[in-house]
């Protein structure tokens, strides 16, 4: 019973359909050696032109090349059933030749009798004819196209990872979507080298389809005058057409598969299918079809042209012109003009506009990445910044409020962070930044720029030179993307600024709903509400995250009533997360691979702290400049080597350098010796003072 049950499910739909393709092909390489009766050629002839052309009608409304990832196993498939077809009619043609046209059943005949006339002279150049449209033309050109596009393909690999990763890291996709494209992007790179390899398949069907018609001809005429005793112009006749009508039989399909393996490499994406792009894009013009009917027109009337077909195409074409040019304009949504009524009423406290914690003012010309009514882009990817932001900081952002700015360019934006503008940049909606990362293979015509998020030299480009920027290692980017990232660049940058009395308000409500009693001992028994939040403040300025808001209460709560000042509670909060900090610098390993001062310069920094109660003030200008120099050549060899820019100092040294560098070495991140975790291991790399 349970043997049975197996089977069932093994003819099951989804069985059946895994099982086709095996099935397929025994069948397949059986033919080659078992003997087929005519009528069931027949059939299977009839099925190969069925595939061709259910084939060639998939490859007609497929959108993209990875719509029909499949085609590179058909082609090998196909090519192998017509040569497998091929081998079991010369078996019948030389063993039942003689009997007559239809010894190998009715398909071959009628190609051979009905198709060129039973020629077989006109038969023999038809099937010549279409070998060399089919080796030299169709298949040598969609071999060249898969072969340079899987080769431009994995040149693109690297920037189309690249423009993945600055998605995914702003916030604009999730980790779903980044996998699920990094896989599409594989998958495009094997499309194409699996397309040029399939491509040689059907050249070598071509020149075995002439070998095989040069054999069938020799050994049907050897068999029909050696066996048969058939005459030479007889055997020549019969076997000849016999050969031709195969041979035709098999090339048609080889011919029709092809066209659709041209079709498929020399798609360009879009969402439209072939017959809707040619449409669209070739007979979308009144003014070409104008003046191609009066062209016509004037070839229909000179005297010995064929008069009758010119001027009825002209006809056709001219009256298509005259459809274009009338046709009605898309109804436009009348802009409503509000009237705006200047009363002389008393002012109020009405006129009092609040400044918005966070804006974005945009040009008039990019209304539409920020119009909810037009499924604006630009506000689902401000949404999805807010959400990674909290994920990534451990708060939530104000929310980003948008306007149209009429004082501002068309194509302008200015983010604004409590009613002041803090960053600034020029998008053209419809084009695409092409950012260079500092090792691209050539360069782009455009509009020079800067990426307006980090400076990176640009050049704004079409959106069809997309895919070859990409090739030339460019992170491309639209202008959504791009607004996109230079506002989360903002809010990184400015976080805690962003964290104001209400943010921090409800962030310990929200720590609250799970720990109550650990929230209301610490505000205001403890601590009031400002100190807190100037202790959040000063890791947020540092680039530390608050996610670990039970470990930050928790110190506060049993260090605030003795230590009330904040820089203090700070340095105490620092420590507590010295893990997460270390984690969040070093994510790879271990061992850290640190800066840190020569120890007579770190002397000389420690005594000024304890005379001049923590400021710069005892330090000699001479030394501060060298300190600055030698913090930014450290930092820059800690680039090259692909580390990060950490100074390593004593904790009484650690806010003072921190302020002190981060206004001249935004890159540097200054810790504690305190902060670091018994488990790491350091490794000094560089000495701040040895030249002193």
């Amino acid at each position: 019973m349970n043997n049975l049950f197996n089977l069932k499910q093994l003819l099951g739909s989804t069985g059946l359909r895994t099982a086709a393709v095996p099935m397929l092909i025994i069948m397949i390489l059986t033919m080659m050696i078992l003997p087929v009766p005519p009528f069931l050629l027949d059939l299977l002839f009839t099925f190969n032109i069925a595939i061709a052309i259910i084939v060639l009608l998939v490859s007609l409304y497929t959108l993209k090349p990875l719509d029909f990832a499949v085609f590179p196993t058909v082609l090998l498939l196909t090519t192998l059933l017509r040569l497998s077809l091929n081998v079991a009619s010369t078996r019948v043609v030389l063993l039942h030749g003689h009997a007559g046209p239809d010894a190998a059943g009715k398909v071959i005949e009628a190609f051979g009798q009905f198709l060129v006339g039973g020629n077989y002279a006109v038969g023999l150049v038809v099937f010549f004819i279409l070998v060399v449209i089919n080796f030299v033309v169709i298949t040598k050109g969609a071999g060249r196209i898969a072969e340079v596009s899987a080769r431009f393909t994995l040149d693109a690999m690297p920037g189309k990872q690249m423009a993945i990763d600055a998605d995914l890291n702003a916030g604009l996709i999730g980790e779903d979507e980044a996998r699920r494209r990094r896989r599409e992007t594989g998958q495009e790179a094997e499309f194409y080298g699996a397309m040029d390899g399939a491509s040689k398949f059907v050249r070598g069907d071509a020149v075995a389809g002439i070998i095989i018609l040069f054999v069938n001809i020799i050994g049907g005429l050897v068999v029909g005058m050696a066996q048969h005793d058939l005459d030479f112009s007889t055997a020549a006749k019969v076997y000849t057409l016999l050969t031709i009508g195969d041979g035709l039989v098999a090339q048609i399909p080889a011919l029709v598969i092809s066209t659709a393996a041209g079709i498929v490499v020399s798609r360009v994406g879009s969402d439209q299918d072939v017959g809707e792009q040619l449409a669209g894009q070739l007979f979308s013009k009144a003014q070409v079809l104008t003046i191609t009917a009066g062209i016509l027109a004037i070839m229909g009337l000179i005297p010995g042209m064929p008069n009758f077909a010119f001027l009825f195409l002209a006809t056709l074409l001219g009256a298509g012109s005259y459809v274009l040019n009338n046709r009605a304009p898309a109804a436009q949504a009348p802009v409503a003009e509000q009237a705006v009524t200047n009363l002389a009423v008393e002012a109020s406290w009405n006129d009092v506009v609040a400044v918005d914690t966070l804006g974005l003012e945009v040009g008039y010309r990019l209304i539409p990445l920020v119009d909810k009514g037009q499924d604006g882009e630009l506000l689902k990817r401000i949404k999805g910044l807010r959400k990674k932001f909290a994920l990534d900081l451990g708060f939530l952002a104000p929310a980003v409020h948008i306007r149209d700015n009429l004082e501002l360019r068309p194509n302008a934006y200015v983010i604004t962070l409590k009613g002041v503008e803090i960053g600034r940049g020029e998008v053209f909606n419809g084009m695409y930044l092409a950012i260079n990362p500092g090792h691209v293979s050539s360069t782009l015509p455009g509009a020079l720029t800067r990426d307006p998020a980090f400076g990176l030299p640009a050049v704004w480009v079409d959106s069809s030179m997309r895919e070859q920027a990409q090739t030339f290692g460019y992170t491309v980017a639209d202008a959504g993307t791009v607004v996109a990232t230079h506002l989360n660049h903002v809010m990184q940058t400015h976080a805690s600024e962003l964290l104001g009395r209400q943010e921090t308000q409800q962030l310990l409500e929200h720590v609250g709903r799970e720990s109550p009693k650990l929230i209301e001992d610490l505000v205001p028994k403890l601590l009031p509400l400002g100190t807190v939040q100037k202790v959040l403040q000063r890791l947020l300025e540092e680039g530390v995250h608050i996610r670990d808001m039970r470990t930050i209460i928790e110190v506060l709560a049993e260090n605030g009533a003795k230590v009330p000042d904040a820089n203090d509670l700070t340095a105490l909060v620092r420590v507590a997360l010295g893990r997460a900090i270390v984690k969040q610098l070093y994510p790879a390993g271990n061992e850290l691979q640190v800066m840190a001062l020569e120890p007579g310069l770190e002397r000389i920094l420690l005594q000024a702290v304890h005379s001049k109660a923590g400021t710069t003030a005892g330090i000699e200008p001479g030394l501060v400049d060298t300190l600055l120099h030698e913090a930014g050549t450290a930092t820059q060899q800690q680039e090259r080597l692909g580390l990060p820019s950490v100074l390593l100092v004593p904790a009484e040294l650690r806010v003072l350098l921190s302020r002190f560098l981060r206004r001249a070495v935004s890159q540097i991140k200054v810790i504690a010796h305190s902060e670091v975790p018994d488990t790491c291991t350091v490794k000094v790399t560089a000495l701040l003072g040895s030249k002193a």
